[in-house]
């Protein structure tokens, strides 16, 4: 069974492996969307259940989307800062730059290629799922100093990753996470 890896978990800050034709089964891709949808987030990456492979998972309203093995080809100098929480971080939001539109290249899960242009949301959501293959967390790119003011939150996460998401869940005014 799936567990959400939470801020600390080395995994988290692996290079994921490419992922090989018929390695993903759809039980997997099951059980992984569950905790996505049953923990109120758009987005998860393998590694934030403790796989260290090249996909994720993401919905930003429309449909459940698997992406295998992505790449971004294009990147706008263009940036929109946007609120962003994560799964493996719960309770910390933060502004962050990302590129305003991007075109990326990916399989799914059955192993057909896709090109495809993305810009505002799913564009941020993508990036930021792209960031968990490579190791990087969202709260990477803070400065410093709020870096240093978010230290006793994030060494909370490390020792009760698994109660402070719970205790999220049960808020009334949960905010959703990429």
């Amino acid at each position: 069974m799936l567990k959400l890896r939470f801020y600390g978990d080395p995994v988290l800050r692996k290079i994921s492996r490419t992922v090989q034709s018929g390695e993903l089964s759809e039980t997997f891709l099951k059980e992984m969307s569950e905790i996505m949808y049953t923990q109120d987030g758009v987005g998860l990456a393998a590694p934030q259940v403790g796989i260290s492979k090249r996909f994720f998972l993401y919905d930003i309203g429309e449909q459940l989307n698997v992406v295998v093995n992505p790449e971004i080809l294009e990147k706008s100098k263009e940036t929109e800062i946007g609120q962003e929480g994560c799964l493996s971080i719960p309770e910390v939001y933060e502004d962050i730059p990302r590129s305003a539109k991007i075109k990326v290249k990916y399989q799914d899960q059955h192993g057909n290629f896709y090109v495809k242009e993305m810009t505002g949301y799913e564009a941020r959501v993508f990036q930021h799922e792209l960031d968990h293959l490579n190791g990087k967390l969202f709260i990477d790119y803070l400065s410093l100093i709020k870096r240093r003011t978010l230290k006793p939150q994030l060494d909370e996460i490390k020792e009760k990753g698994e109660e402070i998401l719970k205790r999220k869940l049960q808020s009334p005014e949960g905010t959703k996470s990429v």
